[in-house]
């Protein structure tokens, strides 16, 4: 299935590429991985909820950012491989969430970004995962998703 096709049957669109605030840049290919830079949830640059996760942003909240910065990081991935097609499947999603003391649900916060990955790329979508709370990220927000993904030629995945 066509990857833009899907994102839109999902009622989401891909958004422009978030521009680094330092010296990186937003993906990486080494051979037929592309590792993309950290993403938070933000749309047209603006964060869209702000705060740690089990004080400020509970559990649905933060899926939500989650999805965003998941949607972040394709697009970040789109801009060094072209076309989205190409995925021929997600290796690693590492998610990291700014957690209020003694909040211990970082699973369940990344895994709305596991579940659209799957929505989007179905069986190819299948990844290893890491979930790490942390004490801040940048500029407040509540998650930050980086994926590694391996590509292929247009129209060789399956």
């Amino acid at each position: 299935m066509n990857v833009y096709k899907r994102i839109s049957q999902l009622g989401l669109e891909l958004p422009k590429v978030p521009k680094p605030v330092a010296s990186y840049v937003p993906a990486k290919i080494y051979n037929d991985l592309v590792f993309s830079s950290g993403q938070t949830g933000t749309i047209d640059g603006q964060l869209q909820c702000k705060g740690k996760v089990g004080r400020e942003i509970s559990i649905e909240e933060a899926q939500i950012s989650a999805r965003q910065s998941v949607l972040n990081c394709l697009a970040s991935i789109e801009s060094v491989i072209g076309d989205l097609n190409r995925v021929e499947e997600v290796i690693k999603l590492t998610g990291y969430v700014a957690s209020a003391e003694g909040f211990g649900q970082q699973p369940a916060v990344v895994e709305g970004a596991s579940k659209l990955l799957l929505e989007i790329f179905g069986h190819n979508g299948q990844h290893a995962r890491a979930a790490i709370g942390v004490a801040e990220l940048p500029f407040g927000a509540p998650v930050e998703v980086e994926l590694v993904v391996r590509v292929g030629s247009v129209g060789s995945n399956s």
